[in-house]
Order: structure tokens, then sequence, then C-alpha cells
């Protein structure tokens, strides 16, 4: 009887969890339905975070349970801290509100960078399209079309840049400190996009910026031959520059080199084009982002569009984000301490 009265208890047991699991899987396909999630792109529309997001935007929907319409939006200011900012603190966290915004400002916000009112642990990250390799590029109107040509010139050579924590402004400032390359940085620009305008105008002479966003949306001017890349600041050549010079390589000093590979290879190149959700996300909503994001970047449409549009598809999951931004709290105060003196205007 005792025995009988517990396998009932059981069975019912049973079956009311399966019941509730069933009941909360129908909830969040009845949640997405007829919603529409907004991507807030941190830069200007023309450059490559905007490139990656409008593509990608017109393939998540149908992975996402509900097929919910995916729009796109550009929040651009303070090399996307503006969007991260809005991402951490204005937008609600229900899952419809995405930010996608540049990695390096993780670590700024460890630099006490002036601006910066998130606390990236606190992130709920659904992953990014790909890593990013990183090149300085000139026109040739601007006289750098080697890096013997920069290296050799007399004057201070312009490049334009966005503000602190984007590759733009760290990727010169570290060059600034540890080669003797002659360069005067320009900041203040909005987007990439906007600094290809002013190169191409010969406000500036070039960039250092993604090869993935420049190869896409620099395309004109480098079949043309008056756009080039003259350095790439990854840690083994780009298989597109097999003969470009590394940034690495022209820096002597042990400490250089350390610090370089921290912000250019780790924070700039492996997590530099990030996909976050608000802090607080129910985790079913974070869970369905995230395995929907890594679908979109099998499907057969997506990969089709990114190839002809010359978007380099190399996904990164969430929880690999999640454990890269994790180790930013093990540097050093020393460290910090270098990089604060370098990299803060």
């Amino acid at each position: 009887m005792t025995v009988s009265i517990f396998r009932r208890a059981a069975c019912l047991l049973t079956f009311g969890c399966v019941g509730l699991f069933l009941s909360s899987a129908g909830a969040q396909d009845k949640f997405f339905e007829g919603r529409t999630i907004r991507i807030i792109v941190g830069f200007t529309a023309g450059g490559g975070f905007d490139a990656y997001s409008r593509t990608l935007a017109r393939h998540w929907g149908k992975y996402i349970p509900g097929n919910p319409t995916v729009l796109v939006e550009n929040m651009p200011g303070a090399g996307s801290m503006i969007a991260a900012n809005h991402n951490f603190n204005q937008a609600k966290p229900d899952g419809l509100t995405i930010g996608n915004w540049i990695g390096g400002l993780v670590l700024q916000q460890y630099l006490g960078a002036k601006g910066i009112s998130f606390d990236a642990q606190k992130f709920e990250w659904i992953g990014s399209p790909v890593r990013i390799s990183n090149i300085c590029a000139f026109t040739k109107k601007s006289g750098i079309t080697s890096l013997e040509k920069w290296q050799q010139s007399k004057t201070l050579v312009k490049i334009g840049a966005e503000a602190a924590g984007s590759t733009t402004a760290d990727i010169p400032r570290l060059l600034m400190k540890y080669t003797k390359l002659p360069i005067q940085l320009i900041e203040g620009y909005k987007g990439v996009a906007d600094v290809r305008i002013a190169a191409e105008s010969g406000e500036v002479a070039g960039f250092c910026s993604s090869w993935e966003g420049t190869k896409t949306s620099w395309r004109s001017v480098l079949d043309s031959g008056e756009g080039s890349v003259i350095l790439q600041t990854v840690p083994k050549p780009h298989p597109d520059h097999p003969k470009v010079p590394l940034a690495v390589d022209q820096i002597n000093s042990k400490e250089g080199r350390e610090l370089f590979k921290l912000v250019v290879h780790n924070a700039g190149g492996t997590i530099n084009r990030l996909y976050s959700l608000p802090p607080e996300t129910p985790k079913d909503r974070v869970g369905i982002l995230q395995k929907s994001f890594q679908d979109t970047m099998k499907d057969a449409d997506f990969l089709a569009e990114a190839k002809k549009v010359r978007l380099d598809i190399a996904p990164l999951s969430g929880d690999e984000i999640k454990k890269t931004v994790t180790g930013f709290k093990n540097i050093s105060s020393s460290t910090l301490d270098r990089l604060r003196a370098i990299l803060l205007p």
C-alpha cells in the first residue's frame, strides 16, 4: 500500500515536471513570436560592425523560436562606449535588445577609463561571429606605400581613430610607445567608416583596424590600388598578407611585446565584435539566443551572403567570451598601471 502511494506520487511528480518544462518551453516560443529584436551597433553605418550585424539580422530570426523580426540600429559614439553603457543600464533585460560593441572596452573598464558605467562581468554573452585580424592601411596618395616609407617619413604620419578602447586608437598608441614609427594620432571619429572617408579625402594618411571589416568596406579602394595594407598586428601572418610585416616584430622590448599581445592579440582580436545582453536577462532566453546565434553561423544562406560581401566567419560562443572577459580580472595592478599611462588620453 505504502509502495503504491510512493509510486503514484513519483509518477505525478515526474509528469508534473515534464509538464512544467513543456509549459516553460512553450512560453518562450510565445514570448519571441511577433516581437522585434534590436541589435544596437555601437558604430556608424558602413563599418565592419554594421556589416556583420546587418548580415546576421537577415538570417537570425529563423532560428529563434517564434521567428521574431531582427533589426539593426546604430548608436555611435566614444568608440561604442555609449552603446555598451546603454545595453547595461537602459536596455530592458528581456532578450529583445542586444548590444554589439568592441571588446577593448572591457580592458578600458579595468584601466578606469572615464565614461564607462558598466561591469563587464555582469553582462550575458551571446557570442561573436569572428576572431579579428587587425592591420594598418594607408592611401597611396599619402606616400606611405610600405613599412620602409613609413619608417623614413620626415614628418609625423596622421592616423585616424575613434576613441580609447577601440583598436583604431589602442594600436597606434602602443606603436607610438614601443616603436620608432612617426605617428600623429587624430582621434574623435564616430566610426571606422568615418576614418576611412577621412583617409580618402587626405585628412589622415590611414588607420589601424580589422582586416575583416576593411576588406569589405574599403574594397573598391584596395582593388584599385589606391590603398594598401602596410602592417599587420597579428601573432602570425594572415593568409591574405603572407609578406606584410608583423607589428610585434617592430617592438624590441619584452614589456612592449607582452602588452601588445594582451591588448591587440587578445582583447582587440579574440573578443572584438561582442554581442551582449543586459544583466539579469532570463537564463532561458539567453540560452535560446546563444544557440540560435551559433545555428545561424552554420546556415548555408548566411554563409553564402557573408562570403559574397567578404565577411570572414570564425565564431566564438558566449562561454568562450565569458572565459576571456573573466581573465581580465587577473591582470596585475602593475600591468594595468603601465597600460593606463599608454592607452588613456
